[in-house]
């Protein structure tokens, strides 16, 4: 499980803000008691429609609350950029996982950078940019073409020497309400990749397309959309409510070991 930390202050969700590293902290420590494996912790917003920072801000942003967070026992910190120059002074602080919203398709030295610290890398898909990915949702074939370009993610990582490869389909990047209800139902077509499948599903706005609700009330459906993705072969989930979204999948994976008894 993987507890989203944002400091950002125009990330979609506004209680996944942290505006200081005492709010981080709090929030790291409330998701490590809940259950949480990783903290995903990004500084720079990829709602749509969001537009890049300055690395120099982005660095401001990270660097602090890292120093503070990898001191945490039993949870591992993965940073959500695809700069290479940010990803390079984060993993020199010790973090241990880079998820690249680009799947390390936008800057060729990404991969031997994470390679170099012997890290790990979340490779995700989308098409274009955060600011322009909502235009460009036609697909002639959904899960056909981001297979394809999950592998060409995964090739560059194992050619740079990366051996830690977690796959994510992109709900929400470049998809509409029903191709990302599509990608649920679909999901362990994904497994002809043989990489974990990390899904980020938590309060986007597909949820809040098939209930009208606002990112405040979405916690029901990012549940359900959760435990079909673990039944469907989803391995990690990124999420905003950690401890709601273990209790859930715990029940569901009770249920699905009964099954196989």
């Amino acid at each position: 499980m993987a507890g989203i930390i944002n400091l950002t202050p125009d990330s979609f969700y506004g209680k996944s803000r942290c505006s200081t590293e005492s709010e981080a902290l709090k929030k790291a420590e409330q998701f490590i008691s809940e259950g949480a494996d990783i903290l995903d912790i990004g500084a720079e917003s990829s709602r749509p429609g969001s537009l890049p920072i300055p690395i120099d801000v982005e660095l401001t942003r990270l660097l602090p609350v890292i120093s503070i967070l990898r001191k945490s026992k039993g949870v591992a910190i993965s940073v959500d950029t695809y700069k290479p120059h940010v990803a390079e002074r984060v993993l020199d602080q010790g973090v241990e996982w880079i998820n690249d919203i680009t799947g390390l398709q936008k800057y060729g030295e990404m991969a031997n950078i994470i390679a170099r610290y012997k890290a790990g890398v979340m490779i995700l898909h989308m098409r274009e940019t955060p600011a322009t990915m909502q235009d460009c949702t036609h697909y002639e074939d959904l899960v056909g073409e981001i297979t394809q370009y999950l592998k060409r993610s995964i090739t560059i990582a194992e050619l740079a020497g990366i051996t830690r490869i977690i796959i994510d389909p992109g709900i929400g990047f470049g998809k509409t309400t029903q191709q990302n209800l599509e990608l649920l139902r679909r999901l362990d077509e994904f497994k002809v990749l043989n990489k974990p499948v990390l899904l980020g599903v938590s309060r986007k706005a597909f949820i809040g397309s098939v209930l009208n609700l606002p990112e405040g009330e979405r916690l029901e459906g990012s549940l359900a959309a959760a435990v079909i993705g673990v039944m469907r072969g989803a391995r990690i989930l990124r999420v905003h409510d950690v401890k709601e979204t273990v209790r859930a999948v715990k029940m569901a994976q009770a249920i699905m070991d009964w099954e196989r008894k």
